[in-house]
């Protein structure tokens, strides 16, 4: 049996893990690729996290717990979804579109129009990594360090280390005849 620990205060936890929301929400939609998706896993994260708060070590890295919830969820429902695949009504770019459009203010459809473009791009580039180097990629642009991403990516530091390097390089790569072609007058 393991040792007993007092409860954990819930409410607490849970208005301490609300100031990860957007980072999480970010992490999220870069993952399903799909705001309505990216919304329900970070719901599920969070209900996952309530559930397990007594298994939350007071004084570790909340967000790094956090977001190892949040990349087990979107895991195991990737593991689902291929075991049961349904028809998308419609792709990616165009829910990505429609949700930039929706953004208030003037700047939406031009948003819109430069994550098309060049978006696509960075989008595509990502997708020829495998999914640990794709994952430390979107982690450090959350601002993770090594150490934060190690225990989020249950490895060592030094594998995400020489994860986010061969990562750049191959994006470095795949963006560099892009780079060339916008560079074009």
């Amino acid at each position: 049996m393991g040792r007993w620990r007092p409860p954990r205060d819930v409410a607490a936890l849970g208005l301490e893990a609300l100031t990860y929301a957007d980072a999480l929400h970010d992490l999220a939609r870069h993952l399903t690729r799909d705001p309505d998706a990216a919304e329900d896993l970070v719901q599920e994260t969070f209900l996952h996290a309530l559930q397990a708060a007594d298994r939350f070590e007071p004084g570790t890295n909340l967000k790094a717990w956090l977001f190892r919830i949040l990349r087990n969820a979107f895991l195991s429902g990737h593991r689902r979804a291929r075991r049961s695949p349904v028809d998308a009504s419609l792709d990616d770019a165009d829910a990505e579109d429609r949700a930039t459009l929706a953004m208030p203010g003037p700047d939406g459809l031009e948003l819109a129009q430069v994550r098309r473009v060049v978006g696509s791009e960075i989008a595509a580039a990502l997708d020829t990594l495998g999914e640990d180097a794709r994952l430390a990629v979107l982690l450090d642009q959350e601002g993770l360090s090594e150490a934060e991403m190690a225990l989020v990516l249950k490895c060592p530091a030094g594998t995400v280390k020489s994860r986010l390097a061969r990562a750049r390089a191959a994006l470095r790569g795949k963006l560099a005849d892009y780079a060339r072609e916008g560079a074009r007058p």
